[in-house]
């Protein structure tokens, strides 16, 4: 039996990919700190991240973004058009409460004040991006991020995103963002760095 190759090549995802992409993220976010705020508990972060991005996926950005995928990595993007509706409705809220717990007041808050520095023009968002680290160093995340990347400068327009890992802020820079601000999340919570990109023509 031979190994098969793991492909770093971005294809896009759908919701019968809804296994594969949650259980990636759930061990790429495993040590961000906003998913540790969320999630505190080790003994059941991994389980309850799978349930939160299964749910985040399937019910919102499957539907209303752009999602894609490697072998090891997911990403989930939302063009201009599909930014009022990938806002929750209310029974994704409600199951998002009940994977979080006593953690979601903190999740909702957390929500309202990202919302309130919501850029106004338009623009692709970037929601989610993550890999494996058992995957690291393979161009996994980075393949998505140049393929989402792309997308937007073909239609001219920039790219938004928030991060609270200090760690990943030099690699989006590395791809043009500029952080604009940062953000202490309310109830005590990480800080949060807002990021964009101008578009870029070839």
């Amino acid at each position: 039996m031979t190994d098969v190759p793991i492909t770093n090549t971005p294809q896009r995802a759908t919701v019968d990919d809804a296994r594969l992409v949650s259980s990636t993220l759930a061990r790429a976010f495993d040590d961000d700190p906003m998913m540790r705020w969320f999630f505190p508990e080790e003994s059941t972060r991994e389980t309850g991240l799978g349930r939160y991005f299964t749910t985040l996926f399937t019910r919102q950005y499957a539907r209303h973004g752009v999602c894609e995928r490697t072998d090891a990595a997911a990403a989930f993007w939302v063009p201009p058009e599909g930014q009022a509706k990938a806002v929750p409705d209310a029974e994704t809220v409600e199951e998002l409460q009940e994977i979080l717990g006593d953690r979601a007041s903190l999740f909702r808050d957390a929500v309202t004040a990202a919302a309130e520095h919501a850029p106004q023009e338009p623009h692709w968002y970037l929601a989610v991006l993550g890999a494996d680290p058992a995957a690291q160093g393979q161009g996994h995340g980075a393949a998505l991020l140049r393929s989402g990347l792309a997308q937007a400068d073909a239609a001219g327009l920039p790219v938004y995103l928030e991060s609270s890992k200090p760690a990943n802020l030099p690699i989006y820079e590395h791809f043009g963002f500029a952080v604009l601000g940062e953000a202490q999340l309310p109830g005590g919570g990480p800080v949060l760095w807002a990021m964009r990109r101008v578009p870029r023509t070839s």
